[in-house]
């Protein structure tokens, strides 16, 4: 607990400043021993949380915490352009389409819209799934800042929620390798039995997800024509939400 108490006490005492500190005006400014400093500063560094000026030998906040700034506002825009979006979806393709963000280790229902269909899978908002078990939930994970994907791969625990949830980081991974390459996720009946979900992430400028658009359809209903016709769908869904983001 010390430690994260002084990481935090770091970060807040380099946003109060402008142009920097030294590691030895940090020291005064905080009491934490020279050694100890040191490998905060070379942990914070790595991961991006602070920045070090070797011309002026100073530290100040890292291009880290701008990208998460700006990550949350534009996740935010997304929210509110969702709706119409998922709407055309569900009209194209007859099935329930969600927009699920990062919350956690889960993925989070936060704009739903459900098929008027008899058989139906529904997505409520505010439901949360774990990231390995869901469409929506992979294609984040996917596109999550490695050091961030690898941490998560280290120690996350999977729960066999049915007899199709993946068991394994090393089948995960794989899965997260393929879905970089082709652009979309798939579950096939790993958090609800009888469900198949497919999955296209909504994406920042850095490459992290804003969200992910998904379609949830019965397994029943699930045809090489219905994939088709759901990729297509996430697609153009996808390119109206970046266009709208860009003038948002």
């Amino acid at each position: 607990m010390k430690s994260a108490d002084r990481l935090l006490d770091l970060f807040e005492l380099l946003a109060r400043v402008n142009g920097g500190l030294s590691h030895s005006a940090i020291t005064a400014a905080l009491g934490i021993p020279k050694s100890s400093l040191t490998q905060l500063l070379k942990t914070a560094t790595g991961r991006g949380y602070v920045a070090y000026s070797a011309a002026g030998k100073s530290y100040r906040l890292g291009e880290r915490f701008t990208s998460m700034a700006r990550l949350t506002s534009r996740r935010q825009d997304l929210v509110g352009l969702a709706q119409p979006v998922l709407e055309r979806i569900t009209a194209q393709t007859g099935e329930s389409a969600a927009l699920n963000i990062l919350k956690g280790d889960d993925a989070e229902v936060v704009a739903t819209v459900s098929s008027s269909q008899r058989l139906v899978s529904h997505m409520r908002l505010g439901d949360l799934a774990p990231l390995y078990a869901t469409s929506g939930g992979k294609i984040i994970l996917a596109h999550m800042l490695q050091d961030r994907r690898d941490e998560y791969l280290a120690r996350v625990r999977f729960e066999p929620i049915t007899a199709n949830t993946l068991s394994s980081a090393a089948e995960l991974r794989r899965q997260l390798d393929k879905i970089r390459r082709d652009g979309i996720a798939y579950s096939h009946e790993e958090f609800t039995p009888g469900i198949i979900g497919l999955a296209k992430a909504v994406l920042a400028e850095d490459g992290q997800a804003l969200g992910s658009l998904n379609v949830a359809l019965p397994a029943i209903r699930y045809t090489p024509r219905a994939e088709a016709l759901i990729a297509d769908a996430l697609d153009e869904a996808v390119a109206e939400l970046h266009r709208r983001l860009a003038s948002a």
